[in-house]
């Protein structure tokens, strides 16, 4: 019976009423704005699958992200869940619309749908809650999205080097190797050590920001042939899920390569330089001598150069890598050009490498990678044998006791690994082998005063 005007003014003040009186306030996250995708969509995706919400649900949309690990779990059309953070409840309900006609345009053939998320939220949270339930969710995402991509390995080579114009200059495949700090025979107290001090770094972004230092860290692993140092190292990636960056020194022709080198890696990776003592030479003097090579020799000269020899010495100079270029690789102003980075060394000779390269800032964490001890030899039989104890067990003990036998936990799986199937055959085989006598690799153990010169730093690196 009232004007149609009335009913509307009614309507209306009957809507300003319900929404004054209603507690919630509802947020909307649609999977595109315009034509750009909303990456905060994909966030809350990837959000409510790290804390495993979608299980809850009756109805859910199984999909694989490239490169992923793993399937992912999404709320199907007119679901709903609930989440919980700091002791406050917020609703989750995931709305599908079929797009027709203009809406369509720009979103491409295969986007015939428009999805979006709507977070409801009690009215007195909205000022405190959602900054930080915002950050949340964004942490959570990157985290989750981290853990279950699949990792890349890296290298450089003659075909990516600075000729093909300083584009592409690594080259990738998956990185899939299966070693982990639960496999790596090594005393475990060492790893939790490890584990601990990656961890930390991992966790430390605010700690590099506070004092201002680069967020990065360096470790050296040093020891016999065998003992694990790359093993280490996929350990490391895998704990961290990290890609690696697998440097060959050999295939960079000058410092300024180097340095396209680092800058193009990315955050969060692990850039390895396997035997550096063999890659370049690193302990050389670092002032240059009045030197020239005459028959293959160096021998001294007091004459100056000529003109000619002195444009082929700069020329010489321009065209290699010097210590001075590693060490500003490691901790100069150009190492500073990323955040979340691992740089690792690796050698069987530490007594070779100079004493600049290994003070804190550059390594800091010295990692003694020794031969085989019966807390490794454990490990060992564990994932070879999955035996946790045999009769056999005190004898090798007593054998590998304070490194008398020296052996690799590399030889120790070599004997291990061929009967794996006969525990007791494969013991008394490595009995056997312990036995003869073994050629031993100079163990280098030496303390961090040892390592450093007078002219560095005081502070000594971490050693385990």
């Amino acid at each position: 019976m009232l004007p149609r005007e009335v009913k509307e003014l009614v309507s209306k003040c009957l809507g300003f009423l319900r929404t004054y009186l209603d507690p919630y306030i509802c947020f909307e996250i649609p999977e595109f704005e315009s034509a750009s995708s909303n990456e905060l969509y994909k966030n809350v995706q990837l959000h409510l699958n790290a804390n495993d919400m979608c299980k809850v649900a009756n109805r859910v949309v199984l999909t694989r992200i490239r490169n992923s690990k793993r399937t992912c779990s999404n709320l199907a059309e007119g679901e709903s869940i609930v989440d919980t953070f700091e002791g406050r409840k917020l609703w989750w309900q995931h709305s599908v619309h079929k797009l027709q006609g203009e809406s369509m345009q720009g979103r491409g053939s295969q986007e015939a749908h428009d999805r979006l998320y709507t977070l409801k939220i009690h009215k007195r949270d909205r000022d405190w809650i959602i900054p930080r339930y915002i950050d949340h969710i964004n942490a959570r995402a990157a985290g989750y999205k981290r853990q279950n991509r699949e990792m890349q390995l890296y290298t450089n080579g003659k075909n990516s080097s600075m000729f093909s114009g300083g584009r592409h200059m690594w080259q990738s495949v998956p990185f899939r190797h299966p070693s982990t700090f639960d496999t790596l025979a090594m005393e475990p107290a060492s790893i939790a050590r490890i584990k601990g001090d990656l961890k930390s770094f991992m966790e430390g972004k605010h700690f590099f920001e506070r004092v201002g230092r680069a967020w990065k860290r360096g470790y050296l692993l040093y020891g016999p042939p065998g003992t694990g140092k790359s093993s280490m190292i996929a350990a490391m990636a895998n704990f961290l899920k990290y890609d690696v960056y697998d440097l060959e020194l050999t295939q960079v022709f000058s410092n300024s390569e180097l340095r396209q080198l680092l800058i193009q890696t990315t955050n969060r990776s692990i850039i390895v330089i396997e035997d550096i003592d063999c890659s370049i030479n690193l302990s050389g003097q670092r002032t240059p001598k009045s030197r020239s090579r005459r028959g293959g020799k160096d021998c001294d000269r007091s004459d100056p150069f000529s003109p000619n020899e002195l444009d082929k010495l700069k020329e010489d100079e321009s065209s290699r890598i010097t210590l001075s270029g590693l060490l500003n690789f490691t901790d100069g102003l150009w190492s500073c050009c990323g955040d979340e980075r691992i740089l690792i060394f690796t050698t069987n000779h530490i007594e070779k490498l100079d004493a600049a390269l290994l003070r804190p800032g550059r390594m800091d964490m010295h990692i003694h990678m020794s031969y085989c001890t019966f807390a490794a030899f454990k490990i060992l039989a564990r994932n070879y044998l999955m035996i946790d104890t045999h009769p056999l067990f005190p004898t090798v003990e007593s054998l590998l006791h304070e490194g008398r036998c020296k052996v690799t936990p590399a030889q120790v799986s070599e004997v291990l690994i061929l009967d794996k199937d006969d525990p007791d055959m494969v013991m008394d085989k490595l009995i056997a082998f312990l036995q003869k006598p073994q050629e031993t690799f100079p163990d280098q153990h030496a303390p961090a005063d040892d390592l450093q010169s007078n002219s560095e730093a005081k502070a000594s690196p971490l050693i385990i």
